[in-house]
């Protein structure tokens, strides 16, 4: 079973979610809101997409990457999974 079947309803929240952030930059564009604001709710929702992409990221590597064979590379795997994440914020 895939992880993202395992997770589909946090992973859809999550998306959901996003779909709210990006619905408010709309509407501030709309209402022609001051650029700070619009700026404010797009790193909002950039934010929400990383995290997204961060955690299918280190599902998919614990899940997919990490294979009984390869338990040993588990601190590799934990160090990759770290920078993805500080490169994602």
């Amino acid at each position: 079973m895939s992880h993202t079947i395992e997770n589909k309803a946090v992973l859809l929240n999550r998306v959901r979610r996003i779909r709210g952030q990006i619905e408010a930059v709309e509407r501030a564009l709309e209402a022609e809101a001051g650029c700070g604001v619009v700026l404010q709710r797009i790193a909002a929702a950039r934010g929400a997409m990383n995290a997204l992409m961060s955690e299918v990221l280190e599902d998919h590597v614990k899940t997919h990457v990490l294979t009984s064979k390869a338990r040993a590379t588990v601190s590799a795997a934990q160090e990759l999974i770290d920078v993805v994440k500080t490169y994602l914020r």
